[in-house]
């Protein structure tokens, strides 16, 4: 594993270096579909390793800017992913990092985008969410309070943020049939929702169409990697789906 000279300000390149990344990423900004761009750099993601918990910062810990492509979680991954195939180079990605991972004003562990619904709730938002438009009528819409995890007394999922009131459209799984999964498109983020009244999503990945077979692709905690799982067995057993897809 090579460790770039960035290690003092938390930013670990991986398999790459610095030059590898600007190349990859002209590569890629080459690639003129949205969801193609996305396939192409989630690909060179397969089989690295899972681990929670890289980023650094808390409500008593200062936030450090962290970039960790040896390690990633579910959402850390969504998130490298959305900020490369924004860039065309190592230095713009880290500044679109900052915006999509944070709100706009600087890296706090406050302004952290800690929910995957504020990916299109908050400014600036990269993508839209297409989760009624694939679901129809069969979309349910719950209203949540997001980060509160019980009343009595008063507990928290993450301490030091506040708790949303925010409704969450999601498709229920029995409602994912051959309209919905042909309506989605190579390049989707896939939120797999949460029944627990204080979360929108359990997990997060990206949503691969390759000859003909449907995966979602995501840094798994049970395979403890980044894979692709077909989707529909993936989903079994699962509550339903959040889509969010890439602005052009």
């Amino acid at each position: 594993m090579k460790e770039s000279a960035y290690k003092k300000e938390g930013i670990v390149t991986g398999k790459w270096t610095e030059e590898q990344l600007n190349q990859v990423l002209r590569k890629a900004s080459k690639i003129s579909h949205t969801g193609d761009r996305i396939a192409f750099l989630s690909k060179l993601f397969l089989s690295t390793p899972y681990k929670p918990s890289t980023l650094i910062g808390s409500k008593d810990m200062p936030e450090v800017f962290v970039i960790n492509l040896a390690e990633v979680d579910c959402m850390t991954f969504i998130e490298y992913i959305e900020a490369m195939r924004l860039s065309k180079s190592f230095d713009e990605f880290k500044e679109k990092l900052k915006r999509v991972r944070y709100r706009v004003g600087g890296v706090t562990f406050k302004k952290r985008r800690h929910f995957f619904s504020d990916w299109v709730e908050i400014k600036p938002a990269y993508v839209k969410d297409v989760t009624e438009m694939l679901g129809g009528h069969r979309t349910l819409q719950p209203e949540k309070m997001l980060n509160l995890k019980d009343t009595t007394p008063k507990t928290f999922f993450i301490d030091g943020v506040e708790v949303q009131r925010r409704e969450i459209k999601y498709i229920p799984a029995g409602f994912i049939g051959e309209s919905v999964i042909n309506g989605l498109e190579t390049g989707d983020y896939i939120g797999i929702y949460s029944e627990l009244q204080g979360l929108d999503v359990s997990h997060v990945g990206i949503m691969i169409k390759d000859k003909g077979t449907v995966y979602m692709r995501h840094a798994s905690s049970e395979k403890m990697k980044v894979v692709d799982e077909e989707l529909r067995g993936y989903l079994s057993g699962k509550s339903g789906i959040i889509v969010f897809r890439p602005k052009d």
